[in-house]
């Protein structure tokens, strides 16, 4: 998981666990990821769970939200 202190600047970064706080790392990685955390997040969680968390989120940016909706849709 990834620790990078300013990734998480308003928090212990020891403190964030994977699965209690997946939706906040997730729209963390997706607004201010690298490449690296990206790819460790697109393995580490479901392409539902965050395709849920960008339908839901009030924090991403818009052209986050756009990129992230179009790589995360759903299988209909």
């Amino acid at each position: 998981m990834p620790r990078r202190p300013s990734l998480f600047w308003d928090v212990d970064p020891k403190t964030v666990d994977p699965k209690r706080h997946a939706r906040y790392i997730i729209e963390r990685i997706m607004d201010f990821g690298t490449d690296k955390e990206a790819r460790w997040m697109w393995n580490a969680y479901s392409k539902s769970l965050m395709h849920d968390v960008v339908q839901k989120s009030r924090v991403l940016h818009p052209q986050t939200k756009a990129l992230w909706q179009a790589l995360t849709v759903r299988d209909k």
